[in-house]
């Protein structure tokens, strides 16, 4: 029986090999990768069934990542595998696609399951969540979410990168953009979340866990 084909991706070294050790037995593990831009290109070169990414990922969070993935592919699993404990990421996480949300202090076999229930056309939640989870649905209250959906895709690409100490420049040279263009972008992000200064953007990104400290 065909094995199924697994993508990895974390920005530490040591959780990749981990993760690899312990799905081998059971999943052909064809790539790891350590940030959202590589994740998102090797997911279009590698076409694998499930992907296992992080959210806090440099260069572009898992959550974006994923977005862009299941634009491209919707028969793609995505399985989040993260320390943020905090409903609203995993909220945020299945609005972005995801088939599964399992915390990296969860017992190992979590992830496999949530990998299995996948693969059967299943959603997984860390049982640790599932019932905020619901709640939040239930209640609309999941404010960070709602706050990220009121910047677009491209605006969070910028912010990230920002955020990762970019300059505008830089950013657009990453985003195969013109920086006047990334500067729009950022002008218009400023505005709309009324915030006055590059530090106040920085603080946004990180309370809204686009990028981590």
């Amino acid at each position: 029986m065909k094995r199924p084909r697994v993508l990895l991706a974390d920005d530490h070294k040591i959780v990749l090999e981990g993760l690899r050790s312990l799905l081998e037995p059971e999943f052909e593990i064809v790539g790891a990768v350590e940030d959202g831009r590589a994740l998102v290109a090797e997911a279009k070169r590698l076409g694998p069934d499930v992907v296992v990414a992080d959210i806090s990922m440099p260069g572009l969070n898992g959550i974006d990542a994923a977005r862009q993935i299941r634009k491209m592919d919707e028969r793609m699993k995505i399985v989040f595998l993260t320390m943020h404990a905090d409903v609203s990421y995993a909220a945020e996480a299945f609005n972005a696609g995801a088939t599964g949300f399992v915390l990296k202090h969860s017992a190992p076999q979590e992830l496999i399951t949530a990998i299995r229930e996948a693969m059967q056309g299943r959603t997984y939640v860390t049982p640790i969540i599932a019932g905020d989870l619901i709640d939040s649905y239930q209640n609309r209250s999941c404010r960070q979410g709602e706050l990220k959906a009121s910047l677009s895709p491209r605006q969070r690409e910028v912010l990230q990168l920002l955020a990762e100490g970019k300059s505008t420049k830089e950013a657009a040279a990453v985003l195969n953009i013109s920086p006047r263009t990334a500067e729009f972008h950022k002008y218009r992000m400023m505005e709309q979340l009324k915030i006055k200064t590059s530090a106040e953007l920085i603080q946004y990104a990180v309370k809204h866990g686009l990028v981590s400290l």
